[in-house]
């Protein structure tokens, strides 16, 4: 490998290249572009094109594609070859500006929440010039937004760019009142998600049904080692999975993603990857990366790359932790303390803003993680609960008391760090600890919104954490720009808004069955499952907030509604089949087997011996045929409640029927098959184990 400093980005068309190839006044378009949000003519998209097309060329690439990300939660890419027709039969390698400006997929093979019916099939897709197109598999990709014929977003990346201008808007406002005169001047929010994830070897997955249509494991009893030991967390890193998370960054630095951190994690198999924050539209475009190029790269070392919340019940599941942030682009971070946070009147005002923004909008927070697959997870002493609440720490906290009582706050010097050991380094101590149950806690200078699911596109949590603030921030400033003492408006506010949403901070253990019981009595929302929180989204508070800053119609939000209640159906409905799949093709017939083996083996011994009790043998067989019966009674109701489910119409109501019925009887089915697997032989028994899934990556 070239050192990381020539690889880096080398698959990307970045402002260096752009710079190079571009002409100068074609560069000066585009950087204002960028980092002003200007439009593009055509004249300067025609230039753009051709040297983007040459510079791809150049490195191979035979094709272009508008590279989207739809509401499939996934990416999108339809390739066109760079190739046109010559009048000598020949081709040409051609590219324009109008095909890098729009291309044209087919709107209604997405899903859609019926903005588009089947035969409304016009789309568009539209150059995001703020995210640097790069190669990918011999395709120069070309970050697009996605909407209708009609103009409606189809995607995740429309809504996220509108409220990355709508928060930046309003930021300004505030920080022109505290006297910024940087002209211009503008606020971007960054993200830095950590990605979990679980490997297993290819060969094991493909003897599993379960994971290959679901991604998780359906059935599966406990393995005499799993989690307890707590000896894989920050362990020694296995040397297949060492090959793999190296050209894993390799292929990542390629295409510019900032890959910073890799470690295995607290579950057998699981590991994580973390990179450096960029801005939050980058950042959520190089996640979408992150997760394909796992998956890729995986399967070239005898690997799978499981993505899923909860591969395996028992063990924890796999988070994507947003670290989120403001900064202004002269590089001032807004959520920056400095040494004086009680002294620091701006700091203490965004601070408090993001307070009022996570108390009120509990509901949307919950709603951005809402999936089938996260709903296993939070709530379950491994993720956060699925109430919402923030943590600020000890020194933010007494801050943030004295604001709301009237008292003089008293800092506490930095205290050194004592170990012990006079050949260790002294170094100060924190002024607050971490709070790993936190679902959005405070960690330095940005806060770590910790409930997204590991699958989880990060756009959803971003539009509604932006637009949230946003709407604090429009609140505030409408308020201290009509007052005729700015100092005086500015202290009463921060103290008001800390008096009326102080009970959004929680400093103490979320897993623990008390602070449920304690948030309920602040009024706090407990939305436990994906329908519970869906039920919130179209309230009017909701449907006030997204229409006044133009993030999303009444119509796009619909959409959203039926699209989200109707996949969390549909995934619950593919697992039950699964489930009838496997237990009436493989499980059933597997504990036959062992019964016929057993049967025949006792009948054998006893026209030998016939005084013989073979007791294991007996008591063996009656407990598997026990369990038989109990399986095959309850995949049967299983069967009998998936059909008059899906005969249910309204979407909403079909969602909350897959949860309270089909939801429970696959968990009753379980039960009887996991325990059938811990006394069937294992010659029988069909599938891989979670012991050999955990552990079998050598």
């Amino acid at each position: 490998m070239s050192g990381v400093p020539e690889i880096f980005g080398s698959n990307v068309f970045n402002e260096q290249i752009m710079k190079a190839r571009l002409p100068k006044e074609t560069y000066k378009a585009m950087v204002k572009t960028i980092e002003d949000g200007l439009p593009l003519n055509i004249d300067v998209a025609n230039v753009v094109a051709a040297a983007m097309k040459n510079w791809a060329v150049e490195k191979g690439a035979t094709h272009f594609t508008h590279w989207f990300q739809p509401l499939t939660g996934i990416t999108a890419e339809k390739h066109d070859s760079f190739i046109s027709p010559t009048t000598d039969g020949g081709v040409i390698m051609d590219f324009s500006g109008k095909e890098l400006v729009q291309g044209e997929p087919d709107a209604s093979s997405f899903p859609s929440g019926g903005l588009r019916a089947t035969f409304e099939a016009r789309g568009y897709t539209a150059w995001d010039p703020t995210s640097y197109a790069f190669i990918k598999d011999g395709s120069l990709c070309i970050p697009t937004a996605f909407c209708s014929y009609c103009g409606e977003a189809l995607d995740k990346k429309t809504p996220l760019l509108r409220s990355m201008e709508v928060i930046s808007k309003q930021a300004v406002r505030i920080l022109r009142l505290f006297g910024n005169t940087s002209d211009p001047l503008s606020v971007k929010t960054t993200v830095g998600p950590e990605q979990e994830y679980f490997l297993v070897p290819v060969e094991l997955y493909n003897q599993r049904k379960d994971l290959i249509y679901t991604g998780r494991t359906l059935f599966g009893s406990k393995p005499p080692k799993g989690q307890e030991l707590e000896d894989h967390y920050f362990g020694a890193i296995k040397p297949k999975v060492s090959a793999f998370m190296k050209e894993l960054d390799e292929e990542l630095w390629r295409l510019g993603v900032l890959a910073k951190t890799k470690h295995n994690e607290v579950a057998p198999a699981q590991h994580e990857l973390a990179p450096i924050f960029t801005t939050t539209n980058i950042a959520t475009d190089h996640n979408q990366l992150t997760m394909e190029m796992m998956q890729k790269v995986a399967k070239r070392h005898g690997l799978v790359c499981l993505l899923h919340e909860k591969p395996f019940a028992g063990v924890n599941g796999s988070g994507k932790h947003n670290n989120w942030s403001i900064s202004t682009n002269t590089g001032v971070n807004l959520l920056e303390p400095g040494d004086t946070p009680a002294k620091n009147a701006q700091f203490l005002l965004f601070l408090a803003a993001v307070i009022k923004a996570v108390d009120k909008h509990q509901d949307l927070l919950r709603i951005s993680v809402a999936t089938a697959g996260n709903d296993h997870r939070l709530g379950a002493n491994e993720a956060p609960p699925a109430v919402v609440s923030m943590f600020i720490g000890d020194e933010l906290n007494a801050i943030v008391e004295s604001i709301a009582s009237g008292d003089k706050y008293e800092s506490n010097e930095k205290v050194q760090m004592e170990i012990g050991v006079d050949v260790l380094p002294k170094f100060p101590k924190d002024s607050t600890d971490r709070n790993r149950t936190s679902p959005f806690a405070f960690t330095g200078n940005k806060f770590e919104f910790r409930m997204l699911g590991s699958a989880n596109s990060i756009a959803c949590a971003n539009i509604m954490l932006n637009t949230a603030v946003a709407d604090v921030l429009n609140d505030f400033a409408n308020e201290l720009e009509q007052a005729s003492d700015f100092k005086t408006a500015l202290n009463a506010l921060i103290k008001t808004t800390i008096i009326e949403h102080k009970r959004i901070i929680f400093n103490g253990n979320g897993y623990d069955d008390e602070w449920i019981k304690e948030a309920e009595i602040r009024g706090l929302l407990n939305l436990k499952s994906t329908p519970e929180a869906m039920a919130t989204f179209l309230d009017q508070k909701n449907k006030d907030l997204f229409t006044k800053f133009g993030i999303m119609s009444i119509a796009e939000m619909q959409s959203r509604f039926e699209i989200l209640v109707d996949n969390y159906s549909k995934i619950i409905n593919i697992e039950a089949l699964t489930m009838i799949d496997m237990t009436r093709k493989d499980i059933l017939p597997a504990i036959t087997a062992s019964i016929k083996e057993l049967s025949d083996t006792a009948s054998s011994v006893k026209s030998v011996s016939p005084d013989l009790e073979l007791s294991y043998e007996v008591s063996t067989i009656i407990k598997l045929a026990k369990l038989q019966d109990c399986i095959a009674s309850k995949v049967d109701v299983l069967e009998s409640e998936v059909l008059e489910v899906k005969e249910i119409c309204n979407v909403f109501d079909q969602s909350c029927a897959y949860r309270d019925r089909i939801f429970i009887a696959m968990q009753n089915l379980r039960a009887c098959v996991d325990q059938a697997e811990t006394i069937c032989a294992t010659k029988y028994w069909p599938f891989p184990t979670y012991g050999e899934l955990l552990f079998g990556v050598k």
